[in-house]
């Protein structure tokens, strides 16, 4: 791995995030308002998924 592909990546990433406040700002500001109403501890378990997924997609298209 090059770190080429890693700022790929990350340039995917702040790509993607941007689309939806781009898009369409009032249902973002919505969702930014409804997350942070919501527990901590779903928040971490949501990210262990993501995480956990991301890194098996990974490791199947490597």
């Amino acid at each position: 791995m090059q770190w080429s592909d890693l700022l790929t990546a990350f340039a995917l990433v702040l790509v993607i995030e941007g689309l939806l406040p781009f898009a369409n700002p009032k249902s973002a500001q919505r969702l930014y308002q409804q997350l942070s109403a919501t527990p901590i501890e779903f928040l971490r378990r949501v990210g262990l998924i993501s995480i956990v997924v991301g890194l098996l997609i990974l490791y199947l298209v490597r």
